[in-house]
């Protein structure tokens, strides 16, 4: 028998028709579901495990969108399940199964019609001066102003060489599967999700030359947040895939490498990013 979680969405499927057609349609096929709220966060730690007593695990539906996504992947980082998503959103790049052919995507998923692709995550580490929290994230770690509409100051470390000092709304460093999220309606380039890279993207920089560095996978990169203009105190928040928010302020520094666990993503059909991508921008 092949066991299944799937992660409801109580916003997008507020009723659970889905939620239910997906369960009962799998149960009716042999396989067994076990149903974990999205907002549950807590409980996938305790209640999502690899072992089922022999069941075969086959894989984690996240209902919703790239964001249900996105917070599963960070929750889950530790479980090596990998994820499939099913898209109730609008633009989803992650959440490849569209609603109207789910029985199809599901006759896949009990026959291992699949392939299964690694995707790299990034850790981040926000040193403060008398802690530091550590967080991860699939698409990107974001930086950005909280409070009143300023100018940011970042000063860039890239493997503790100082690269430059930035001012912009704010700073991305995202993945290649993130780069179609924020980092590419920053202008940053669009890039393979197979690849191996670390992007770095000012947020609407305020100079004429500044563009985005693709970085390699080794690197570390080290943001620290210096005094503002006439000496000012600034005050930032670090975002973690969107969801997760870490406060900043002046003498405060986030570091950002490549995580050393990746991201499990079922992939059901055979078009290439290209195709996705085509069909994605001309929705």
């Amino acid at each position: 028998m092949k066991y299944f979680y799937l992660i409801t969405n109580e916003v997008k499927d507020p009723q659970g028709v889905y939620t239910k057609r997906i369960t009962a349609y799998l149960e009716a096929h042999g396989g067994k579901v076990t149903c974990i709220d999205n907002t549950a966060a807590a409980a996938m730690d305790t209640v999502v495990s690899k072992d089922r007593g022999g069941e075969e695990m086959a894989c984690v539906l996240v209902l919703g969108g790239d964001g249900t996504l996105l917070r599963a992947a960070r929750n889950m980082i530790d479980k090596d399940i990998p994820l499939l998503g099913i898209n109730l959103g609008t633009l989803g790049y992650l959440a490849e199964v569209e609603i109207g052919a789910i029985e199809q995507a599901l006759d896949k998923l009990l026959a291992a019609d699949y392939t299964r692709e690694e995707r790299m995550m990034l850790e981040g580490q926000v040193r403060k001066q008398h802690q530091s929290e550590d967080n991860f994230a699939l698409n990107d770690i974001v930086i950005s102003r909280c409070g009143t509409l300023q100018i940011l100051t970042f000063l860039i470390y890239v493997n503790g060489q100082f690269l430059n000092s930035f001012s912009a709304d704010g700073m991305i460093v995202a993945t290649p599967t993130g780069s179609t999220g924020y980092n590419m309606s920053a202008g940053g380039p669009v890039v393979e999700p197979a690849a191996n890279l670390l992007l770095l993207t000012p947020i609407c920089p305020h100079t004429l030359n500044t563009r985005s560095i693709v970085l390699a996978p080794e690197d570390e990169i080290r943001i620290e947040i210096p005094q503002g203009k006439d000496g000012r105190l600034q005050a930032v928040e670090a975002n973690f895939d969107g969801s997760c928010k870490i406060g900043l302020q002046t003498g405060d520094s986030i570091v950002i490498r490549k995580a050393s666990k990746t991201t499990g993503i079922l992939k059901l059909n055979t078009e290439s990013f290209l195709a996705v991508l085509h069909k994605k921008m001309s929705e």
